[in-house]
């Protein structure tokens, strides 16, 4: 198998999604700029969503202008309706993420409705953004618990990743929203969906509540998924998902994946130096080991 994974960098849109304080626009530039000098390739840069229920990514098209999105391939926002799409295709966005769950109870809170709704809505987003020329994503949350009915099958969340591939979705991201899973959980999940998914179209996305991120993201790697979502400083964290911590932290990821011999094309230095910026001048403290290990105690 391939040695080389590619990780999609997820801090400055779920990474800051469900901070409560303000967030200065130029601080969100300046984080997507100091990634892109670590050598990420793709990245969420924002979301185009409603600013009443996720007000933290109301500035989005001002960051995708910032920042010369609509010029990168790899710059990625996501969108949770027509309208979203409109805003998107309107500021030359390259790549599209639209977003369901596993379990209906989730998605009503999510997305105010139930899981085959989703679907059939998405299904035209997902039309006119292809025919548009643009990347499409789908993701498929809560994959292994949902925090309103309980652990969640493996059984049913292969369905659902089917159905956003056959609406014309390029890659399925398998997001354990709770962080609570490990990995053989994962592994349930991942073997399912991948009977009826391209293991090559699978990405992991994992939060890292329980501290078994790194662990699960090793699992999803060992079984062939080549595409891992991260968030540098481990920021994260769903707004309409009580308990849930943030995402796996990226500098923990290229760690361990340098240290297993595969390759990311991020480097470490400069990917703590943009943990860095995010804890002195955004006042949000990284929860990373790493970060912890090589700058915190050295510092």
């Amino acid at each position: 198998m391939s040695t080389q994974v590619s990780i999609v960098e997820v801090a400055p849109r779920d990474g800051l999604q469900a901070r409560k304080e303000h967030i200065e626009t130029a601080h969100r530039i300046e984080l997507v700029e100091r990634l892109r000098r670590s050598g990420v390739a793709r990245m969420e840069v924002g979301a185009f969503v409603s600013p009443q229920r996720v007000p933290r990514m109301a500035d989005t098209a001002e960051v995708m202008n910032a920042v010369g999105a609509s010029e990168r391939a790899g710059d990625m926002v996501l969108v949770a309706n027509e309208r979203g799409l409109e805003q998107a295709l309107e500021e030359g966005a390259r790549a599209i993420a639209v977003f369901t769950a596993a379990s209906d109870a989730f998605a009503e809170k999510n997305i105010g409705s139930t899981v085959a709704a989703s679907l059939e809505r998405f299904a035209l987003i997902v039309t006119r953004a292809r025919y548009a020329g643009v990347f499409v994503r789908g993701y498929v949350s809560t994959i292994t618990d949902c925090p309103y009915a309980g652990p969640v099958d493996p059984i049913a969340v292969a369905p659902v990743a089917k159905a956003l591939r056959d609406m014309g979705c390029q890659e399925i991201a398998l997001g354990e929203t709770l962080g609570k899973a490990t990995p053989a959980r994962i592994a349930a999940v991942v073997e399912a969906v991948a009977r009826e998914v391209p293991i090559s179209a699978i990405a992991a996305h994992f939060h890292d509540t329980y501290g078994m991120g790194i662990a699960n993201v090793w699992e999803a790697v060992r079984l062939g998924i080549r595409t891992v979502d991260a968030a540098a400083g481990g920021l994260g964290g769903c707004p309409f998902a009580p308990g849930a911590a943030g995402n796996v932290a990226t500098e923990d990821v290229v760690y361990l994946l340098n240290g297993q011999g595969m390759e990311t094309g991020i480097a470490l230095d400069p990917l703590l130096d943009a943990v860095s910026f995010c804890a002195t001048t955004m006042g949000i403290a990284p929860t990373s080991r790493v970060y912890k290990a090589l700058r915190s105690v050295a510092r």
